[in-house]
């Protein structure tokens, strides 16, 4: 299931030092994805993580105390898959505008292969706030930076803000919503190009200024 193979270190410092127990790690991460997903916090168990993930009850208490922990370190492990997810497609001496299509892109397809970030991610705000306030300032901050570079490049206008940045970022989570979680028949590429043209008609630099 995973697409981000190197699992989120653990918060409590029980961080795998053997590619077994790495491995291991992931499965409980996407194994604790599918049962959150589907169950939601107060209804998922860590029998029902082990079940899925095939482990023993001792494995999941080798890295996690709780099921509390390993929600935090789920939600970090699926905000951290989003941010490779869009390295990966990510080229910094492209133009600016192709930066964000192709960020738009990797989100999409992300979203599509683990749509149960929606329900989780919502739910942490709830359930651990810290997490849920940590991914979106991160995913903003990394977006703003985009925007910047844009600007001092020439590419965008003057003036872009962190606020710009945050509403490029809500446009993108409802585009998730709609075209990864309730259906993903549209292809990411051609979502993408129609969230570009509205940020090419908004905020790319004008000629002659």
């Amino acid at each position: 299931m995973s697409t981000h193979a190197a699992p989120t270190p653990t918060e409590n410092g029980k961080t795998p030092r053997t590619e077994r127990g790495r491995k291991t790690l992931r499965k409980l991460l996407d194994a604790a994805a599918l049962e959150f997903g589907e169950h939601g916090f107060h209804d998922a168990s860590i029998t029902g993580i082990t079940r899925r993930a095939g482990t023993a009850l001792g494995s999941f208490y080798t890295y996690f105390d709780s099921k509390d922990e390993i929600f935090r370190a789920l939600v970090k492990d699926l905000s951290n898959g989003v941010r490779e997810a869009v390295k990966a497609r990510h080229d910094p001496d492209g133009p600016a505008l192709e930066q964000e299509r192709e960020a738009l892109t990797a989100f999409l397809q992300f979203a599509r292969e683990h749509k149960e970030i929606y329900r989780i991610i919502d739910e942490s705000e709830f359930v651990d706030p810290a997490s849920f306030r940590a991914h979106y300032q991160n995913t903003a901050n990394r977006m703003f930076e985009r925007l910047q570079s844009g600007v001092a490049k020439g590419e965008l206008r003057e003036g872009l803000e962190e606020a710009h940045a945050w509403a490029i970022m809500g446009m993108n989570v409802f585009l998730g919503l709609r075209y990864a979680v309730w259906s993903d028949e549209e292809k990411a590429e051609a979502i993408a190009e129609v969230a570009n043209g509205v940020l090419r008609h908004g905020i790319a630099k004008e000629k002659g200024i």
